[in-house]
């Protein structure tokens, strides 16, 4: 399984998974964004905007109110549609199960597995242990073939990886045991800020 364009797309993600927690304008969720550290969203407020529009005119999320409030503008408000909740599911689960050079989406799925229920996001995070394993052999097996034949500044970047991939697996395994456990809840995200 590869990741498609929509599975990359961190500003939709992040929109979606904020609309988890209620209806909200789009300022409100750029801000969330800010105050919450969703740092692997680039672009903002732009991108956020953007993704906005993108995910209204797909029926993922839809409009329930436009509210003014003193002097301000008017503002949007949205919400999730049923179709908007399956496809930030299956965006999860995607970035949770197959591993990417891009770090930052991973980053991104962990941020929202409390959208998924514990089973899902487990059986998700077997599937990376699992490319994780193979990935780890390639790269091992690459170096221990390449080790006295080439000088070890060529194969610092496959070491690297190596570790890379080492560390990952050791927390992922390490994060499946907690959610299995009951260790670790995602659904508890404490009190969240209602709409200013």
């Amino acid at each position: 399984m590869e990741l498609g364009r929509s599975d990359r797309d961190l500003p939709a993600l992040t929109v979606l998974g904020l609309l988890t927690l209620g209806p909200r304008h789009t300022y409100e969720m750029h801000r969330m964004m800010i105050d919450y550290h969703k740092d692997f969203v680039t672009g903002l407020p732009r991108s956020m905007y953007h993704a906005v529009e993108r995910l209204l005119r797909d029926g993922h999320i839809r409009v329930v109110e436009t509210v003014r409030e003193g002097g301000r503008p008017e503002r949007t408000v949205y919400d999730l549609t049923d179709d908007g909740r399956a496809s930030l599911a299956a965006r999860i689960r995607r970035l949770l199960a197959v591993p990417d050079n891009d770090a930052a989406l991973f980053v991104a799925a962990l941020s929202f597995i409390g959208c998924l229920p514990v089973p899902e996001a487990v059986d998700a995070l077997h599937e990376r242990l699992g490319a994780l394993d193979a990935s780890r052999r390639t790269v091992a097996q690459s170096l221990d073939a390449t080790r006295g034949v080439l000088p070890r500044i060529l194969l610092v970047e496959a070491e690297f990886t190596l570790a890379r991939v080492t560390a990952e697996h050791e927390f992922v395994t390490g994060l499946v045991a907690d959610l299995a456990s009951g260790a670790l809840d995602p659904t508890e995200v404490g009190d969240m800020p209602s709409r200013p």
